[in-house]
């Protein structure tokens, strides 16, 4: 999540239709020869009567029930069984009295959700949230369904696997996904603020700026989770053997492609620059020696050779935007015009993208737009059990969106 007020007002400067002034600046991602034309798809509400507030997540249970859950950044998860006039869904969580959240402090509260790979076998579920028992803590937990009912779990049933001290209110990020691997992947920002006033982005000491990827079926001694024996600082004294990839400012968000298996993970900049990245085990996307592919505390001389660019960046220019909100690559069948983009969006400007990328040339090939008059702010992105995608936005009570073939 971004700052609410910031973002509000910079809305009101961006209500405009043309997608104009594409030049980037030097040394950057270049977008010569990258296709820019609207893409013939077209945006409708899903779930009309529906309104859930501060709707954070969208993620389906994977177990052949097509299912879909809606979280709350609130701590309340909500259910709904395919009913499209659904105009109250049934409550499937509440956590609301262990989870903190504030209007004017919005980047905490319940921030990810994931199922495990084998939820139909053992009802498990991961939440990530910022809790009440201290300032600036968050949680990963896992939760179980209840024995008497599969739409309902029990609160009752927490294991705290992981405590993260947020130095601040900001950047904790919180996206949590199961890779193709079976392991658990948590997407963490740098700790809040502005300019990484810890350095936690190259820090290997801290969880901080990082991707972690961990296995919930397994233990330790000292945890309720185990650490993969491939990862990539697991032999590193000096590191946190969970890190899978560092060097993030405030990651919004993470998701796998379901037919490739890349970890698509987008970082909300800082000054000048939103960028998209896709993550490989061990690599160092440069904050805050970079901000995209731009230096920022990078001193002269100082080798950057290790440094992994943005596949993707856009200014905080016009019409683009400053907070950029990840997405997910297309799998369903509904809107064949998308398969294979990876869709996202800006935050502040509200506008709709669908990005190709070529991983032969390791180029992006294609950035269309989507166009989509409301321009309201976007939170998160999800995908059905189907491959259908979902986003929403908080405005207006809270509402779910989803693409359509066709203008």
């Amino acid at each position: 999540m971004r700052c609410l007020f910031v973002c509000l007002a910079y809305i009101a400067s961006y209500m405009l239709d043309a997608t104009q002034g594409l030049a980037f600046s030097e040394d950057g991602i270049s977008m010569e020869g990258v296709e820019q034309k609207s893409l013939a798809v077209r945006v409708e509400r899903a779930f009309p009567n529906l309104r859930v507030e501060r709707p954070l997540i969208i993620d389906h249970a994977g177990d052949g029930s097509g299912r879909l859950f809606i979280a709350s950044q609130l701590g309340t998860i909500f259910v709904i069984s395919g009913d499209e006039q659904i105009e109250e869904a049934p409550v499937f969580l509440d956590i609301s009295d262990r989870v903190v959240y504030r209007d004017d402090q919005n980047e905490e509260g319940l921030l990810g959700m994931a199922f495990h790979p084998k939820f139909k076998e053992n009802g498990y579920f991961y939440l990530y949230y910022t809790s009440t028992t201290q300032p600036q803590l968050s949680f990963i937990s896992r939760f179980s369904i209840s024995k008497s009912d599969p739409n309902v779990a029990d609160p009752n049933s927490e294991l705290i696997l992981m405590k993260i001290k947020q130095p601040y209110w900001n950047h904790n990020g919180g996206t949590l996904a199961f890779g193709p691997d079976g392991f658990l992947y948590i997407g963490l920002g740098d700790g809040g603020l502005a300019n990484d006033p810890l350095q936690a982005g190259q820090d290997l000491t801290t969880w901080l700026g990082k991707i972690l990827r961990i296995d919930v079926d397994t233990t330790t001694p000292a945890t309720n989770y185990g650490i993969p024996a491939d990862n990539p600082f697991i032999s590193n004294p000096q590191a946190k053997p969970e890190i899978f990839a560092l060097g993030f400012r405030n990651v919004w968000r993470i998701s796998f492609d379901r037919e490739t298996g890349d970890l698509w993970v987008a970082d909300v900049g800082q000054d000048l620059w939103e960028e998209i990245n896709i993550v490989k085990k061990g690599g160092n996307y440069g904050w805050s020696l970079r901000e995209g592919a731009h230096p920022f505390f990078q001193k002269p001389g100082q080798d950057i050779s290790s440094l992994i660019d943005p596949i993707w960046e856009y200014p905080h220019t016009e019409p683009w935007g400053k907070s950029i909100t990840g997405g997910v690559v297309y799998r369903g069948a509904a809107v064949p015009s998308l398969v294979g983009y990876y869709l996202y969006a800006d935050y502040v400007t509200g506008r709709l993208w669908a990005l190709k990328f070529d991983e032969k040339s390791g180029k992006v090939t294609e950035n269309r737009p989507i166009e989509w008059r409301a321009r309201l702010p976007i939170v998160t992105y999800g995908e059905t059990e189907s491959g259908e995608v979902l986003f929403t936005t908080t405005m207006s009570g809270g509402m779910i969106f989803r693409f359509v073939e066709g203008l």
